[in-house]
């Protein structure tokens, strides 16, 4: 059984930094991709960043809305995955969602992730 757990969420200012962590326990952690979401208020759920299963630079994805200011990253060793977000604005405010993809490489779809954290609130005051 896969549980993932998130952590780092807070209230923070317009300009501030934030680091989420995704701790996953189970086993095969370094062989599936990984992804953080994230749902505003009022909206759907939508896709943030997502990491290959090695990590590399050159697999690491982003939607436009956070390209420059948010940095997803793993360490396999220790199962976790990172979302370091610079720079916040006010309509990052959201709660995220760490996932696992069924594959190496995941994908920008929900369809594409088997497991899901309960999230955890990020609210950028203005």
């Amino acid at each position: 059984q896969v549980q993932l757990v998130e952590s780092g969420g807070g209230l923070v200012q317009a300009g501030d930094s934030l680091t989420l962590s995704c701790a996953a326990s189970g086993r095969n952690f370094g062989l599936h991709a990984m992804g953080w979401f994230r749902q505003a208020p009022g909206k759907e759920r939508e896709f943030a960043a997502g990491i290959g299963w090695g990590g590399s630079s050159s697999s690491r994805y982003y939607t436009d809305s956070v390209k420059g200011r948010f940095t997803i990253s793993r360490d396999n060793a220790k199962n976790t995955v990172y979302l370091q977000m610079n720079s916040l604005k006010p309509e990052d405010t959201a709660v995220y969602y760490c996932a696992r993809a069924v594959g190496l490489r995941g994908g920008v779809s929900e369809a594409e992730y088997d497991y899901w954290g309960q999230g955890t609130q990020v609210t950028v005051s203005s």
